[in-house]
């Protein structure tokens, strides 16, 4: 089935559209362009901020022209990531999409629904003609994903209104009200190598088949994270059979829970036998550990070529200590919110080798002060070993309001249109909504979405039916809003 021909039509069109563009964080040069072209079709305002963020702006259609202006706001970019088996070029291709039942898939790479989906129902909105809608300006941020420097940056006195809906939720039965703050934790210092010791057998470790996900939405999960289960692999193989590191390159971006994760690794040629046992007992084990949730987990090696440097012992057995000392995972729940993930931290990337040793880390928390804690751990954990702390892209969590005038509003709504009760949340993923509201502190904000499952990796899924309830609540809101 061709995606076109999905209902509702403009949506999926324009999600086709928007597709076919290039859209990674930080490299949103040929998406601007298109947004600021669509506009410029349309005949409408139009204009652009010096980072690059785009604004649209839409009068209110037949009989709606004085109801309050509403903000819609999505983000530009999507996370790039692709299985390794995939013959793909982010900077050059369109996203292949696929139709498998109720779901939209991509091959072999995300989809992009995160949050595609957000800026084509708000194409679909500006391009209309029979849709109902009070006055309506639209706001497509970039460089979500990995820093969040558009909503970051945007001046305040650029937008008029006072009500907006942000469309960057993955769960239909949700609206979401607050949202967890972040922070960037890059440990990164200079290399110590030596000449590969006499009598050593090399091998290429692989860790994969891991289900990935996003960093905030599915750390609860206890998903497998490749680089701790690579580190818990070497380290054992270190104590026990003298194995030498080369290299390891593991995981890719901070918001993705690391799928894979390769080392180059020497042993002994009189320890390679117990090793290969001791390896495929320990694998065994920790496939075990994660055969309910990542059942298609991986952990195998192979002979490869000899490296001629390997890592100093001193400074391979202070890095593995330091990345098994790093916390991963849930830090604290919520003693307020049931089931809300309070802090959390992603060991996301890991780059060893012998010009660099790096480890990128995102925490992530609705209290500053214990995200800040969370990092400091972090710090003690990687100093000792000579590595170098620099933060950056910090953000705010966003503050529930239940009571509000359009929470209130939208939690009725959504009960009458579909006889239940929403649930009205707070989510452990970053949201722009924070950020926007330090400029516009008297902003009235909601978040809501369609279903989609495994964003950040190349399981990511939107489902169709749900693109469908999502569709006509929208719809349904925006001549409710007064």
């Amino acid at each position: 089935m061709n995606i076109r021909t999905l209902e509702p039509k403009a949506l999926w069109n324009h999600f086709a559209d928007l597709n076919a563009v290039p859209r990674a964080s930080k490299k949103e040069t040929q998406v601007i362009q298109f947004m600021m072209d669509f506009g410029e079709k349309l005949g409408l305002e139009h204009f652009k901020d010096e980072l690059g963020n785009v604004f649209i702006k839409k009068a209110g259609s037949n009989g709606y022209e004085n109801r309050p202006t509403i903000i819609m706001q999505s983000h530009l970019d999507m996370v790039h990531q692709k299985n390794s088996d995939s013959d793909f070029d982010f900077a050059t291709q369109g996203i292949e999409m696929l139709v498998e039942g109720d779901w939209v898939k991509a091959n072999g790479t995300t989809l992009g629904a995160d949050n595609g989906i957000g800026v084509a129902t708000i194409m679909s909105l500006l391009a209309s003609t029979d849709i109902a809608h009070p006055p309506l300006e639209a706001l497509f941020t970039i460089d979500e994903e990995t820093g969040m420097t558009g909503a970051l940056g945007l001046k305040g006195g650029l937008l008029k209104g006072k009500i907006l809906l942000n469309l960057d939720t993955e769960d239909d039965d949700e609206l979401t009200i607050g949202c967890a703050g972040g922070i960037d934790l890059t440990a990164k210092r200079k290399s110590e190598t030596e000449l590969l010791p006499d009598d050593m057998k090399a091998f290429l470790v692989t860790v994969n088949g891991l289900n990935g996900g996003h960093s905030g939405m599915d750390i609860h999960k206890g998903l497998g994270n490749a680089n701790k289960i690579m580190n818990r692999v070497l380290w054992k193989s270190r104590e026990n059979f003298g194995l030498r590191i080369s290299n390891i390159n593991g995981g890719g971006l901070r918001n993705a829970i690391p799928r894979e994760s390769n080392a180059i690794i020497c042993v002994p040629v009189d320890q390679v036998n117990s090793w290969q046992e001791d390896f495929a007992s320990r694998s065994k084990n920790i496939k075990n550990e994660y055969l309910s949730n990542d059942d298609d987990l991986s952990i195998f090696y192979q002979e490869t070529d000899l490296p001629k440097r390997v890592l100093k012992t001193s400074l391979q057995d202070a890095i593995l200590a330091a990345i098994y000392s790093a916390h991963n995972g849930i830090y604290r729940m919520s003693p307020e919110i049931p089931d809300l993930v309070q802090t959390s931290n992603n060991v996301a990337r890991v780059k060893v080798n012998d010009q660099v040793c790096e480890v990128l880390c995102l925490t992530r928390s609705s209290v500053d002060t214990e995200k800040f804690d969370l990092t400091s751990s972090l710090t003690g954990a990687f100093e000792p070993a000579g590595f170098n702390i620099s933060f950056g892209g910090n953000y705010p969590g966003w503050t529930p309001a239940p009571k509000s005038d359009l929470v209130e509003m939208m939690r009725g709504l959504y009960s009458e249109l579909f006889k239940e009760e929403p649930k009205v949340v707070a989510c452990h993923a970053g949201l722009e909504c924070g950020i926007l509201s330090t400029n516009y502190p008297d902003m009235d904000m909601i978040s809501f979405g369609p279903n989609i499952r495994g964003a950040h990796s190349p399981d990511e899924k939107c489902q169709i039916s749900s693109v469908q309830k999502y569709w006509s609540f929208l719809l349904e809101a925006l001549k409710n809003i007064k």
